[in-house]
């Protein structure tokens, strides 16, 4: 979803701008120190366990350790999992047993009696001086058991290299030790979600199975791949080559798309890439070992100039053998909203029996290769201009009694959920599909906001709620001059609020949450982590943890504990919090007011108008700033204490003028 652009754009980015400073402040105390420091471990579980009861005492890892684990095929992978965890970075030696063991320091059990509080996926950690228990009533769960186990080690638990190979230079010792503790858990929703658009740029199976790892630490338990759109078809389908020959392959363009010119006849198409079938196998079985279910998604019947590109005859509209897959420029007008004004017409066909036999085709491949029990067939942005001057469509709506071009997507949404159905799988779509009056076994993914959930389960739909004024991971982070250009911003803060099962609603109806991550403007894995974390941790504990349980000051004492994990697994993720927020007014005599603040509260704001880079010995913020006459930058800085924590931001004087209003 995701193409606004021009002025739409420049509306909604002058609106989340001067509305950045609408944040709640908290209170922190937690110390940004290296990763791989020898302090104590904290008690910072993300997302935050139902019940947590601290005891005296600590486990400390041996050189030699015993786990005793359950024989099944799923726990050996919980097994194989901990092994790997424990050995590399410690250099233990880590040994298992299946039968009962009194030499065992850590036990991974199966209940023999079901435990009805904890469901398919809860589990129960303890920690004695001598021993570590996780039970659970299925492997899931004490997979989940594992995760927070790993969180209780110091930070460097997370490392890929061995600590004393890497850090030989170092004299101290990480002590591998554990605080005792005794936690039920066990998650509040079943679905809990990433998406990953893996279309508008394309992500190797290597980066995909990061993306997986960095997901599982968090407990989230779905991967949903956007799998196909403008930019790009990325699954193998057979029958069809020419969806990967053509369809998987554009135009390299850096910089801000959607904003590219069209790329020149000779310009190499060499941009892309795509996923075999046995890449699929191999995505799908790494998730599954992980206990992550992969939900694909086969946007259409907008978001298809790739497939159109690749098999023309699959669109109405003449002249589409001339439709080339998108590079990045413009080519829909939001200037009216949504649905959109379409520049090339990107939308399959309602009309054409051959966009069904193609579907159907696409899906049972599909279904064979995910065995997840949904598939995700898009329906969002569907642009009806083209549609609205066509022969066949016209035909069609005599033919069929449809009153207007929702119904035309809804006649094209029931023949498409069929198919699915036809399958042996259930039909989820974005929250447009309703539009054409769907039936009430069809499942929807709420994108548009929060209502689209709501009015879906009042009507007895299954929900997803993923709205973006909460989860949406493609939005700026901190101010533009810092983030990626796009047309909306969500700070840590806001994307905590988010609530997936409004009071309003029946809580059956609502399957889980999720957040999305858009990919316009994210062009390689690093960046990717970078979106993701630390919003995708407030979004885990938003899925998984008791609503009574969230607290936004401490959940960023828990975050920036997990700063150093992931510094220490090397895994990118944005440090916007820190950065200062700029609101701009002006006085009575029409000067310009420069108003900042922080999301984070505790921290010390540093500036200066003269060129040079600020620290804590330069003026302290304290009240509204008005720049100097000739002034052409603010540069700002934030402090904790003695220490620099935020990044030195550059703000142009013409930029405050321009966000202010012309004097």
């Amino acid at each position: 979803m995701k193409n606004i652009l021009s002025a739409l754009f420049f509306l909604l980015f002058s609106c989340s701008v001067l509305g950045q400073t609408s944040v709640s402040q908290i209170t922190s105390t937690a110390e940004f120190n290296n990763p791989l420091n020898n302090v104590p471990p904290e008690i910072a579980i993300i997302p935050e366990p139902v019940e947590v009861t601290k005891k005296e005492g600590y486990f400390v890892l041996p050189t030699n350790v015993t786990i005793q684990c359950t024989a099944t095929p799923e726990t050996h992978q919980v097994l194989t999992f901990l092994q790997e965890k424990l050995s590399v970075p410690t250099g233990s030696f880590v040994t298992s047993v299946s039968g009962k063991s009194e030499s065992a320091q850590i036990h991974l059990l199966i209940n023999d009696k079901i435990n009805h509080t904890l469901g398919n996926e809860g589990y129960q950690l303890t920690v004695t001086p001598n021993h570590i228990t996780i039970k659970a009533n299925q492997a899931a769960g004490l997979f989940y058991g594992v995760q927070s186990l790993l969180q209780l080690f110091p930070a460097a638990i997370e490392s890929k290299e061995p600590i004393e190979a890497e850090h030989s230079r170092s004299t101290e010792q990480i002590e591998w030790k554990v605080p005792c503790v005794e936690i039920t858990d066990y998650p509040r929703l079943g679905w809990r979600g990433l998406m990953f658009d893996v279309a508008r740029h394309f992500f190797t199976k290597e980066e995909v199975k990061q993306y997986i790892d960095a997901m599982v630490r968090y407990k989230y338990n779905i991967l949903h791949l956007h799998l196909t759109d403008d930019e790009g078809w990325r699954i193998e389908i057979k029958g069809f080559p020419k969806l990967t020959e053509i369809g998987a392959w554009s135009v390299k363009k850096v910089g801000d798309f959607g904003t590219f010119p069209a790329p020149a006849a000779d310009e190499p198409r060499n941009y892309g890439g795509f996923y075999t079938q046995e890449d699929i196998k191999e995505i799908v079985q790494y998730a599954k070992e992980r206990f992550v279910n992969v939900l694909p998604e086969i946007d259409v019947p907008g978001h298809s100039l790739a497939a159109i590109s690749s098999y023309p005859e699959l669109s109405c509209t003449p002249g589409a053998e001339n439709y080339k897959v998108r590079s990045g420029e413009r080519i829909m007008d939001w200037s009216r909203g949504a649905p959109p004004i379409a520049l090339v017409d990107n939308t399959l066909c309602p009309a054409n029996e051959k966009v069904y036999a193609f579907l159907d085709s696409v899906i049972t491949q599909v279904a064979a290769l995910f065995p997840f029990e949904y598939i995700h067939m898009g329906g969002d942005e569907a642009p009806f201009n083209f549609w609205e001057k066509n022969e066949a469509i016209k035909a069609l709506m005599l033919k069929e009694g449809l009153k207007n071009m929702h119904q035309v997507q809804g006649y094209f949404e029931k023949r498409v959920q069929k198919i699915v159905e036809s399958k042996g799988k259930k039909f989820i779509g974005w929250d447009e599909i309703l539009n054409g009056d769907m039936s009430p076994n069809t499942a929807v993914m709420a994108w548009r906001g929060m209502k689209y959930g709501i009015e879906a389960a009042k009507n007895k739909h299954e929900v997803v709620m993923s709205p973006t004024e909460f989860a949406y991971l493609d939005y700026m982070q901190a101010d533009v001059i810092t983030e990626p250009r796009v047309y909306a911003s969500l700070r840590l803060s806001k994307a905590y609020q988010f609530d997936p099962v409004p009071l309003s609603v029946d809580p059956k109806y609502i399957k889980g949450g999720q957040a999305n991550l858009w990919t316009e403007q994210v062009y390689n894995i690093r960046q990717a982590e970078y979106m993701t974390w630390p919003r995708g941790m407030a979004i885990a504990e938003s899925v998984w943890s008791p609503p009574a349980k969230k607290n936004w000051p401490n959940f960023f004492s828990r975050v920036e504990q997990h700063f150093k994990r992931l510094d220490a697994a090397e895994t990118k993720y944005a440090p916007s919090v820190y950065d200062p927020i700029f609101k701009v007014s002006r006085s009575a005599d029409k000067q310009l007011l420069i108003d900042l603040s922080t999301e984070v509260s505790g921290l010390d704001i540093y500036y200066s108008f003269d060129n040079s880079f600020p620290d804590r010995f330069y003026p302290k913020y304290t009240e509204k700033l008005t720049p100097p006459k000739d002034a052409t930058m603010l540069k700002v800085i934030t402090y904790r204490g003695k220490n620099p924590i935020g990044r030195m931001m550059n703000m142009p004087i013409e930029e405050l003028n321009k966000r202010a209003g012309r004097k």
